[in-house]
């Protein structure tokens, strides 16, 4: 048995710590272990966490069920936020998105409600969306709201001095 400070082979056995063997070095005095457990958690289960987070579970649940302090899973969720990149900035707007739309209910099927999307497939992301009726004022909204985004994007590039997009 080596001391992990000076190296010494002088060592001897110095009772027992949570049920793991003491060693102390004859030449330094310095008490030591032959092996130390890791300390925290392994990745597994920090992964773990975040997937469950993800998924849509609360913090606490997430801690009644792993038995790991809910501010410990809040630090690797914001750990693992401050790792992920930015989005791209789209200085370019697409000649050509997609319109969707999804019906859905508020309450009983009676109080039907449209969500009209504008998506963008060159990169990925929504460019316009709005919540109304299946009615042409509806599609109006999300018209205008698409080339009032398109207008702020050319006077953007006006400003940066970029060279239009045509």
């Amino acid at each position: 048995m080596k001391c992990p400070k000076c190296d010494s082979t002088q060592t001897a056995k110095n009772g027992h710590r949570r049920g793991r063997q003491c060693y102390k070095c004859k030449q330094c005095g310095r008490q030591f272990l032959e092996s130390y457990r890791p300390w925290g958690y392994s990745d597994e289960v920090k992964q773990l966490c975040i997937k469950m987070y993800l998924n849509g579970m609360g913090l606490r649940g997430i801690e009644r069920v792993t038995e790991i302090h809910h501010t410990t899973v809040m630090h690797w969720v914001r750990e693992a936020g401050h790792k992920l990149h930015d989005a791209p900035d789209t200085e370019d707007m697409p000649e050509v998105s997609d319109l969707d739309e999804l019906q859905t209910f508020v309450g009983s099927k009676r109080n039907k409600l449209w969500i009209w999307t504008a998506v963008n497939h060159q990169q990925a992301g929504i460019l316009a969306w709005v919540i109304g009726d299946r009615s042409a004022e509806t599609f109006k909204c999300l018209w205008f709201s698409c080339q009032i985004l398109a207008m702020l994007l050319l006077h953007y590039r006006w400003m940066e001095g970029l060279p239009d997009v045509h």
